[in-house]
């Protein structure tokens, strides 16, 4: 008699034991991990990656994707672009830098966010005109926002995306990238830091093309090609609807009231808050602006609460090279721009502790010399990155003043508090722009 409970079974219990064995040595077998899962050799552990997607990548945003990718623990996953021939150029990108295919393409920036619950950040790099409401979508969407710049078209949307950054608990950085760059730090930490003295006058490049007064007169309108190849609506996005023109979405925008920030936010959006934080000023815009009767701005007056001035200026009477800034006071002035290998001044002797004030400025703010660095090291602590939604809005509210009061060629008065101009209604309906549904904040 048999105790098998099964006594037509072919499998004897010897059978069955061996058998049991050899799956559990099999299934033993996953349980080396390798030391990359583990962060070992050099790898960065899966719980320590920061997982991001891009939105609208082009030429500048190639640049920070390059840039990003660089960084150990980043890992680009997702593109989302209005146009297909983008969409596939970066995932190309992307797939080749990591070795796979695994890159997922998106053309509705809604359907983007809401899919893509793995991601932590995003890099925004649309056109002006999409900055601010990407950012703000993004953050609701509780993801992180590296937004380039100018990062909003207007007072109001400059005050939402701090508001959405503040509600949501999100890291914002602006693409501002000169305030984590070495001469520039340098500069503005010799002007915050009273080694010029107390500095009375900082001078802000603008750009040398456009002017500030821009065209409201629609480009002639060509055949709209199919949604799949350019989403012609979504790159409109809150804009006042006009015909396709294939030159709107390669670049040829600019210098249009509807999509631009003029002469004075192309390089502004880096300069004034280059300017203001060696003023001390990052959390304030001027009080009063003065109106220059020439196209573009070149000379303006910009004047704090405390009597500091700021000057708009147009070619390289202070600096050589682009998007530079200046500082003079009573002890001399310091300046700086893209293309120098080292700071000027007004004598050696300023320059002597370089290295001094960069270890200082360090060691003060604990934030690395490197822009995107700081940003993901803030999306793991969760500090304040150093171009952080509120400097990205009191600069660039400097930036829509100094627009307004060129539009209205008159001299205005600004409440920073308040964020709006004093007995001037025009001025102040010129802080917002209507938004076109659904695309509205």
């Amino acid at each position: 008699m048999t105790n098998d409970p099964h006594p037509n079974s072919s499998l004897s219990r010897r059978q069955f034991l061996k058998r049991s064995a050899a799956a559990s040595t099999v299934f033993a077998v996953p349980c080396i991990i390798p030391a990359s899962a583990l962060g070992r050799g050099g790898a960065v552990a899966p719980s320590e990656r920061i997982v991001m997607g891009g939105i609208g990548i082009n030429s500048r945003g190639g640049s920070d994707l390059t840039w990003m990718m660089g960084e150990p623990e980043v890992q680009f996953v997702a593109i989302c672009d209005i146009r297909k021939a983008r969409r596939e150029a970066v995932k190309r990108t992307i797939d080749n830098k990591y070795g796979t295919k695994d890159c997922t393409m998106h053309r509705d920036l809604r359907e983007f966010l809401a899919e893509r619950t793995d991601i932590d950040g995003v890099l925004i790099a649309t056109g002006d005109h999409w900055h601010a409401l990407a950012s703000i979508l993004a953050m609701r969407a509780g993801k992180d926002v590296y937004s380039e710049k100018p990062s909003c078209m207007t007072i109001a949307e400059g005050q939402a995306v701090v508001e959405t950054s503040r509600k949501y608990c999100r890291v914002y950085q602006t693409g501002t990238q000169r305030l984590s760059e070495a001469n520039h730090v340098f500069a503005i930490e010799s002007a915050r830091a009273g080694r010029l003295g107390k500095v009375h006058t900082a001078y802000a490049h603008i750009a040398p093309w456009d002017a500030a007064i821009m065209s409201h007169t629609p480009k002639p309108a060509q055949p709209e090609p199919p949604k799949d190849e350019v989403d012609w609506d979504i790159w409109l996005g809150p804009c006042p609807w006009r015909p396709y023109n294939e030159s709107y979405v390669t670049g040829g925008w600019r210098g249009d009231y509807d999509f631009h920030t003029s002469c004075i936010g192309e390089w502004g959006a880096h300069t004034f808050a280059q300017a203001q934080a060696g003023l001390d000023a990052l959390d304030t815009s001027p009080v009063a602006y003065q109106y220059v009767d020439n196209p573009t701005g070149d000379g303006m007056v910009t004047t704090f609460a405390n009597g500091a001035k700021m000057v708009l200026s147009r070619g390289d009477k202070y600096w050589h090279g682009s998007c530079g800034e200046r500082f003079d006071g009573p002890e001399g002035w310091v300046a700086a721009a893209d293309g120098y290998s080292k700071p000027e001044a007004s004598s050696p002797a300023l320059l002597a502790d370089f290295k001094k004030v960069l270890a200082e400025y360090t060691a003060r703010t604990q934030r690395p010399m490197n822009h995107v660095r700081d940003f993901f090291d803030c999306m793991k602590t969760r500090r304040q990155a150093v171009a952080n939604a509120e400097v990205m809005y009191r600069s660039m509210s400097t930036v829509h003043a100094a627009n307004i009061c060129m539009w209205l060629k008159r001299d205005l008065k600004f409440d920073p508090l308040k964020a709006e101009f004093i007995n001037d209604a025009e001025a102040n309906r010129l802080r917002s722009r209507a938004m076109r549904e659904p695309w509205i904040i």
